[in-house]
């Protein structure tokens, strides 16, 4: 619907995967990597069923769906670190506010970096003494 084409670093466990599936299964005429019997692209409905069927013994359920590879990647992608607006722009999001709205629960809580900020400027002798001189001359 409003997908819109976009670049996807691919990491080598990708590239030799696809290696190894071009090796077995070479481009046809079409140049696409992935198609049916008749060489044309696979369906939605026909990659579900292939989802399901390889799902299904990894004890994912059947209404999960393709989808739940996208809230997979996204959620790798946020536990190593990834700001909302990689994550937005490998997700193909419109906006960073969409990606929070869905994501913004895994992003890690700030409430230990925020304390070792404050802690390393306080803490910090010359910065601290010259805090309570500028306190104490107001």
């Amino acid at each position: 619907r409003k997908n819109r084409p976009r670049t996807i670093p691919l990491p080598d466990v990708v590239l030799d995967g696809l290696a190894t599936h071009l090796s077995a299964w070479p481009v046809g005429p079409t140049g696409l990597v992935f198609t049916n019997k008749r060489e044309q692209p696979i369906s939605r409905t026909t990659f579900s069923d292939i989802w399901r069927k390889a799902a299904g013994p990894l004890g994912i359920s059947s209404g999960d769906g393709f989808h739940q590879l996208r809230h997979f990647y996204a959620s790798l992608l946020i536990r190593h670190g990834e700001s909302v607006k990689v994550v937005q722009e490998r997700l193909g999001h419109q906006s960073a506010v969409m990606t929070l709205d869905v994501y913004g629960h895994l992003w890690p809580d700030s409430d230990d970096s925020t304390r070792e900020a404050i802690d390393a400027v306080l803490n910090n002798s010359p910065v601290s003494a010259a805090c309570h001189e500028v306190v104490l001359q107001n």
